[in-house]
């Protein structure tokens, strides 16, 4: 009897083995190659970002990876955002964001937030390289071949990081990945004094049918006993969903008045970045670069009618030198 079942079991194994229908459907799909290197969609993918949004900031601590090290609990924020291209040529986008809340008294604030440029088959990218420097790191060609880089930027137009990556479609996805870059601590985190100093993460934008999201995976490393670790892992979603219903004038209305004064600090700030070939910054944990609080007062008091563009422009251009070190 025990001959028999092994005989069976030896049989039934042959023809699972040898049936041409199921090693077909155990087979694997394939993976589709990326497709890639379309500058004329991809310039359109990032210009799927522009418009008026609801916006979801989602921030989470998830995995310790030191003992003793206790996760801080998610923080989870929103808001309205106009997102307007203010630079638009087929080699280089850039997209400001403008942050629009209520003060809380029925004001409407307008508050110039984040910046994203866009450029493709860079030469340089713009990179972090450790606490208040940035560097111009070169490109080598093959890198950059179908490759956007971009360069995410304070609210004052100082730096935050650069990364590159390539726009792909494959699988039905319009979506672009950085490569793994060096980050500086974000406010929520640098306020705070926590045992990590900066971030080293990936940058993923995504478009839906909903509007379109931002996404990092990053791992928040400091020292510890005298080496480098990572104490936890953060994942962070910023939903960006197309709304109307709120001030959207009072956004356009600020970015025309001062527009101007904004083009002569990112002409400043670019300037010094190339003398050096990189940067050296003063920073401050709670605005970021030491400048940044009297550059976007500066755009305050044209807005009120105390200063012109001219020479808020003129006030800023001998500002930034003074918060750069050498």
């Amino acid at each position: 009897m025990k001959h028999s079942y092994f005989l069976f079991a030896a049989m039934s194994l042959a023809t699972l083995t040898t049936s041409p229908a199921l090693a077909q459907a155990a087979a694997p799909t394939p993976i589709v190659t990326a497709q890639y290197g379309d500058q004329r969609r991809d310039h359109a993918a990032i210009l799927r970002m522009a418009g008026t949004f609801k916006v979801t900031f989602d921030m989470r601590e998830t995995t310790p990876l030191v003992a003793g090290y206790t996760p801080y609990p998610a923080k989870v924020s929103g808001g309205h955002e106009v997102v307007r291209a203010v630079v638009d040529t087929p080699d280089h986008v850039v997209l400001q964001h403008l942050l629009v809340v209520n003060d809380g008294n029925g004001k409407t604030m307008v508050i110039k937030h984040w910046r994203q440029d866009w450029t493709w088959q860079p030469a340089t990218v713009l990179v972090y390289v450790g606490p208040g420097r940035w560097a111009l790191r070169p490109v080598p060609e093959k890198e950059r071949r179908g490759a956007w880089s971009q360069t995410v930027w304070q609210t004052d137009d100082s730096p935050r990081y650069g990364g590159i990556g390539r726009w792909r479609y494959d699988d039905g996805a319009t979506r672009w990945t950085s490569d793994e870059t060096r980050r500086p601590l974000a406010r929520r985190d640098a306020t705070r004094n926590p045992p990590y100093d900066h971030y080293v993460g990936i940058n993923r934008h995504v478009l839906t049918p909903a509007g379109w999201v931002h996404e990092q995976d990053n791992a928040k490393i400091g020292t510890k006993d005298g080496r480098s670790v990572t104490f936890v892992h953060e994942y962070v979603v910023n939903t960006y969903v197309p709304a109307n219903d709120f001030p959207i004038k009072a956004a356009d209305q600020y970015w025309d008045k001062t527009k101007d004064y904004w083009a002569s600090v990112r002409a400043d700030w670019d300037a010094a970045i190339r003398r050096a070939s990189g940067l050296t910054l003063v920073e401050v944990a709670d605005v970021g670069s030491s400048t940044a609080h009297e550059l976007m007062l500066l755009a305050e008091d044209i807005l009120s009618g105390e200063a012109t563009a001219n020479g808020a422009a003129a006030e800023a251009a001998s500002l930034i030198p003074t918060g750069t070190r050498q």
